[in-house]
């Protein structure tokens, strides 16, 4: 199952991040200097990803215009010998091909993968949530990628959770095969804790068949109109086998303003250009801490 392509749901409002997000995607949010988008495109790129398919919806131009080259701004930068900088510039619009497919009405995740359906065609694929930021060398998709290869399935990134905080996730059911790695017999959205089949829940990345296109085409939308993802694996389990596979990494939560501010402080303490300030910037409130 070489996977050639990917998809990133981007259509969401950020609901959590407002007001910010009335004029800034959510996505192009940053962590140090680059956007949450640009952390999983580089993963998707990483993994062999050679286009990524963005959903987003209408008003989010500018991620459009984030990928895009920037011809003049380029040019002043070498002109005045900026090479670290041009590098900085150029590096988003030469990770992969990017392309758009804009999801004009809110109808729920697996209808964003849906939007997908022609510009996947008939190949397996990737499904990125750009909330979930993963820190780990190699990369989640990389890992994921591998599993398929051996599995010849589509796979399912999950992170093993307190018990206390799996009714806030969807859940697998699976049986072990190897390390890290089990085979899915059921899904279960947000299940109670008593009713949760496993504390493995699941994380923002996915190797589909194409096949998840017909399951969810076929799937009824839920008393909110909307499609789900998870009843389109539901749907797909019942011919496709699939993997459920325990990352190797750290997973951070950039869809909130605190798991967003989680994330650049481990990842600045992480980069050699970052981490002495990062750390002068955490003993200083470590004093104000010791005061209190």
């Amino acid at each position: 199952m070489q996977i050639r392509k990917a998809v990133i749901p981007a259509a969401g409002l950020g609901t959590r991040f407002l007001p910010v997000t009335m004029s800034v995607p959510k996505e192009l949010l940053p962590i140090i200097d680059r956007p949450l988008l640009q952390y999983v495109v580089a993963e998707a790129a990483e993994a062999g990803v050679e286009e990524v398919i963005i959903v987003t919806s209408p008003g989010k131009e500018s991620i459009s215009d984030y990928f895009q080259p920037h011809t003049a701004l380029e040019q002043r930068l070498e002109a005045g010998g900026e090479e670290g900088l041009l590098a900085k510039v150029a590096e988003a619009a030469n990770l992969a091909k990017v392309s758009f497919v804009v999801q004009h009405e809110a109808l729920g995740l697996g209808h964003a993968v849906l939007m997908a359906k022609d510009a996947v065609g008939g190949e397996p694929f990737v499904v990125v949530l750009p909330d979930d930021i993963i820190a780990h060398s190699p990369g989640a998709i990389t890992q994921m990628v591998q599993v398929s290869e051996q599995m010849n399935a589509g796979v399912i990134a999950v992170e093993a959770l307190p018990w206390e905080v799996v009714h806030n996730y969807g859940v697998v059911d699976g049986t072990p095969v190897s390390d890290r790695v089990y085979k899915i017999q059921g899904l279960v959205e947000k299940p109670p804790r008593e009713q949760a089949p496993s504390n493995l829940t699941i994380v923002g990345r996915y190797i589909l068949p194409p096949e998840i296109f017909g399951c969810l085409e076929n799937i009824r939308p839920g008393a909110n109109g909307e499609i789900q993802l998870t009843d389109g694996l539901l749907a797909l389990l019942r011919d496709h086998d699939l993997y459920a596979y325990q990352f190797a990494g750290n997973r951070f939560d950039g869809g909130t303003p605190m798991g967003l501010l989680r994330a650049s402080l481990a990842f600045a303490l992480d980069r050699k250009d970052t981490s002495k300030e990062a750390l002068s910037i955490l003993r200083e409130f470590q004093g104000r801490l010791d005061q209190s």
